[in-house]
């Protein structure tokens, strides 16, 4: 399945993020859901969690080259914006 691009990714409050993709649908992930595996457990510093970027291209968002999230995950698990 073709999923939207992301255009823009916005780290809010409580470990949600905000997304813009490019058909002009704006949508909310909860990231929290995340921290049942090990390896997000690093993001629980929400200092760390609000560095998050989007990947070239619009394919997802990263935090380093270990701690990505695609942009099929975003799309499917995120919540439209009312």
């Amino acid at each position: 399945m073709n999923c939207p691009k992301i255009l823009k990714a916005i780290p809010l409050e409580n470990y949600q993020i905000k997304i813009l993709f490019d058909n002009n649908i704006t949508k909310i992930y909860n990231f929290e859901e995340n921290f049942k595996y090990n390896f997000f457990s690093p993001l629980k510093d929400y200092t760390l969690f609000k560095t998050l970027k989007v990947d070239i291209g619009g394919h997802g968002i990263s935090w380093s080259d270990d701690l990505d999230l695609s942009e099929y995950e975003l799309w499917n698990s995120s919540i439209e914006e009312s």
